[in-house]
């Protein structure tokens, strides 16, 4: 049977566009932002996303179109001769697995404040109000689960579409209503009376917030948003045209996952100033801040709605990618499992394994594993070990291992480009630079400094 793949040119951007943006871009980055000193912040990352994030999506992207396998598999056909080598596959599907374990959890609650915001449960401008709401919601056991089971059905109903007809056509619908929202909340943000103070916050630099803690973050934070080390580039980059242009494409992505990440932070600070909100509130700037801003406008109700339908909208494009990584590799272990059978079994693995995440506020918040809640433990595993492993390995790999005859093959679509100038920029970074910046994420996650 012949394997699927991405139909069009346009379907492989939005498709590896879907994969790294998410609620890193709507969620973290934001708050980030706001913790670290905005614009300060935005060239750190920048910087670590061009040296840490890009090297190691084009290596997967590359190894999983030469392969033309699932994220395991691929190590076994591009380095047979040491099998080793395989456990770095493995460790991407382990993470995708422990972050759906826990996201698909956050992505409940996504859904679930579109319903509240559009019934109204949401509009109060006191953040004491949207605290009690937000902790309301996550403590409700049954409601929690029904959420979270619900979105691992919408996710498995777009998967069983297969490649081309689930996952490309879907994010071609949804990336740009994802932008088209996105920039109707930043016009309302931006006509707001105090919206100059929210863009000074944005994109006026104060370094001296910037120290060794913050760089380690914003490369940390490249891993959370641009998907890689979890098996998601890999596996759609076995799903890539023949003619695509890796590096282009990787470099598009990067570049249109920070601009949906300004907007957002475009959407959200000039309100938070506005209404003398703090803007670096944490993580629960979208859940508790977020509500309280748009309560304080006119209109505040339906923006309020449309920004959460724009979370989910980001959400699940990511979701797609991170689904596809143990599916991919249950259809072609040689079991002979067909899409609908890996997909009802990764949703049933997925679901089972979510309830300790989702009780972690609730019925079993007094359950702890190494001093963490399920949620957290969930999260610290993927984040902080899974993902720079996997990172660390594929750049050592590809820098390596791989062989800059291979390289230059593989990248230049077998000279069909001409673009050896960023393949001979590409192979330095990726052996020198990169393996060693991540080493430094890695460190940090296993609390060595």
């Amino acid at each position: 049977m012949k394997r699927e793949g991405f139909a069009t040119r346009l379907g492989v951007l939005t498709a590896t566009l879907g994969s790294a943006v998410g609620l890193g871009n709507i969620w973290k980055f934001p708050y980030m932002t706001g913790q670290n000193g905005g614009a300060a912040f935005l060239f750190i990352y920048l910087a670590a996303t061009v040296v840490v994030g890009l090297p190691i999506m084009i290596a997967e992207i590359m190894m999983g179109r030469r392969a033309r396998a699932n994220a395991i598999t691929t190590w076994k056909k591009v380095a047979p001769d040491n099998s080793g080598w395989m456990l770095v596959g493995v460790c991407g599907v382990l993470a995708a697995f422990s972050i759906m374990a826990f996201y698909t959890d956050v992505v409940g609650w996504v859904f679930r404040y579109i319903v509240q915001a559009a019934a109204g449960g949401l509009n109060s401008s006191d953040p004491k109000a949207a605290e009690a709401v937000f902790k309301a919601t996550v403590s409700a056991p049954w409601a929690s689960l029904a959420w979270q089971w619900g979105v691992l059905a919408l996710v498995s109903t777009i998967i069983l579409g297969g490649v081309s007809k689930g996952i490309e056509k879907t994010t071609k619908i949804l990336m740009p209503m994802l932008l088209g929202m996105l920039i109707v909340v930043c016009i309302r943000s931006l006509t707001l009376p105090r919206a100059l103070d929210g863009l000074a916050f944005l994109f006026n630099p104060d370094f001296s917030k910037v120290d060794g803690e913050v760089v380690l973050m914003a490369m940390g934070l490249a891993f959370f948003k641009l998907s890689i080390g979890m098996g998601t580039m890999m596996t759609y980059g076995s799903y890539f045209r023949e003619d695509a242009n890796v590096p282009l494409t990787a470099s598009r992505v990067m570049l249109a996952d920070l601009t949906v990440s300004l907007l957002a932070g475009i959407a959200i600070f000039p309100a938070v100033f506005n209404y003398g909100f703090e803007p670096a509130a944490g993580p629960g700037l979208l859940f508790m801040t977020v509500p309280a801003v748009f309560s304080s406008m006119p209109f505040g109700q339906a923006f309020m709605t449309l920004f959460f339908v724009l979370t989910a909208v980001a959400t699940i494009g990511a979701m797609l990618s991170l689904f596809e990584v143990p599916v991919a590799f249950m259809i072609e272990s040689g079991l002979g499992w067909s899409r609908k059978k890996a997909t009802i079994a990764t949703a049933v693995g997925l679901g089972i394994c979510g309830i300790p995440a989702t009780l972690s506020f609730s019925a079993m918040s007094d359950v702890t594993l190494f001093g963490l809640n399920f949620f957290d433990f969930y999260d610290y595993l993927s984040s902080n070990l899974l993902m720079p492993i996997g990172g660390f390995f594929i750049c050592v790999f590809a820098g390596w291992f791989w062989g800059r005859e291979r390289t230059e093959a593989d990248l230049s679509n077998r000279g069909a480009l001409s673009n050896r100038a960023v393949i001979a920029l590409y192979s330095l970074i990726v052996k020198w630079i990169t393996p060693l910046l991540v080493l430094l994420v890695l460190l940090k996650g296993l609390g060595a400094f």
